[in-house]
């Protein structure tokens, strides 16, 4: 099983835990790493935990997921892949995700993960 299938294979549930883990660690907020989930996947807190208690997997989950047209903001290395080279569009939502909770730990402001494009 390549990368590609086994990212589809999995499920919000199964790294949700993991998300966590690594930003409380870092003394950041559940509140936080929700909320950067709401603002990527563009659905309400209720709606993808529903999905995620569904135990839909990756490919099921980004299937009606509109990611906000500013997520082509989200770019550099994660898990030794950039993101913006990423073919798969699927592991590439998957990947701008982690990037996005690496951020999140890392401390950087809420305001600049969650990225806008910038106004004239």
């Amino acid at each position: 099983m390549d990368q590609h299938q086994r990212i589809a294979q999995m499920t919000l549930a199964s790294v949700y835990p993991l998300y966590k883990n690594k930003i409380e660690k870092k003394g950041r907020t559940q509140d936080e790493l929700d909320h950067v989930i709401s603002w990527f996947t563009g659905l309400d807190k209720k709606t993808w935990q529903q999905k995620m208690e569904a135990l839909e997997t990756f490919s099921v989950f980004f299937t009606n997921v509109h990611l906000p047209s500013a997520s082509t903001l989200i770019t550099g290395n994660i898990c030794g892949y950039r993101i913006e080279e990423i073919e798969n569009p699927l592991t590439q939502k998957v990947r701008m995700l982690d990037k996005l909770v690496d951020e999140l730990a890392k401390g950087r402001s809420l305001d600049k993960i969650i990225r806008k494009f910038p106004t004239t």
